[in-house]
């Protein structure tokens, strides 16, 4: 199964999360792969990811007959104030060129010519967009039009933000990656702006957010009827009503069961209440 932006490019219905793994990074990738994950999500930020790494993984995988185009591969260009001392980099020098450069760095750690996915990590403006996030957008543009990335996206963003970019962008995003809280309706208003524009609205931290929703009894009512598991719920939930879930487990175990999400079928009362359940 695969969802598909505006710029008909297909995306594998699940990803896997790669930040916060830092030595275990080449194995759990390995691990995911193997479970049936085909896309892969990193970031080129050494604070909270290992990209190199999961470039040593595709690396084993390919020994072992995993093509390269088999694969989703998705990283992120992460402005400077969300790294610490080790920027992939020169910081000094211009954005235009710290975008280049983390790229073709990102290029180098995963050990190929060519990216599925770029994703600004986030927006240098808390609110709107700036001079920054225009000139960094525009770098990414020249990205994509170069083939170099078959899709470019933007990361913690606010619909607001969002908005804007898909107003006056040469070149809308095709994915967005958010943080999805239950709270807040699931994102709701930033998934709705996707779903008008035709971009793929990517789901983080679908769990570790929303630890009350997991314990919440209508959703063990529906894993009972189900014979699934709470999390298996939430991640079918997300697949119906249109978002790409990411998972970042460290259990083999757990990454067979998410996949087996994809056989679930919920019903339209059950989408209904899970997508009010905190609100």
């Amino acid at each position: 199964m695969t969802l598909t932006a505006y710029n008909n490019i297909p995306v594998p219905w699940f990803m896997y999360g790669t930040a916060w793994k830092k030595e275990a990074t080449t194995r759990l990738v390995q691990s995911a792969v193997a479970a049936g994950f085909r896309a892969i999500d990193t970031a080129n930020q050494l604070i909270h990811y290992e990209e190199a790494r999961v470039g040593d993984a595709l690396n084993a995988l390919g020994e072992k007959g995993v093509a390269r185009d088999s694969l989703f591969l998705q990283t992120k260009f992460t402005p400077v104030n969300g790294h610490d001392h080790r920027t992939p980099y020169d910081a000094s020098a211009g954005l235009t060129t710290q975008v280049r450069q983390s790229f073709d760095s990102s290029l180098t750690h995963l050990r190929t010519g060519y990216l599925d996915s770029y994703v600004l990590h986030g927006p240098y403006s808390r609110r709107g967009l700036g001079e920054a996030d225009w000139e960094v957008w525009t770098a990414m543009e020249g990205l994509y039009e170069s083939g170099k990335t078959k899709m470019i996206g933007i990361s913690n963003v606010t619909a607001e933000q969002l908005t804007l970019l898909c107003e006056r962008a040469k070149h809308k995003p095709m994915v967005v990656q958010n943080r999805c809280y239950a709270v807040l309706g699931w994102d709701r208003e930033v998934r709705e702006i996707c779903r008008a524009h035709g971009l793929i609205y990517q789901g983080f931290s679908l769990l570790t957010a929303n630890r009350d929703v997991l314990t919440d009894p209508e959703i063990r009512a529906i894993a009972k009827r189900l014979g699934a598991g709470m999390a298996q719920v939430i991640f079918r939930f997300a697949i119906q009503i249109g978002m790409l879930p990411l998972t970042g487990t460290t259990s083999e175990q757990h990454m067979k069961e998410d996949l087996e999400a994809e056989r679930l079928v919920l019903s339209a009362e059950e989408i209904r209440r899970i997508e009010t359940i905190a609100l």
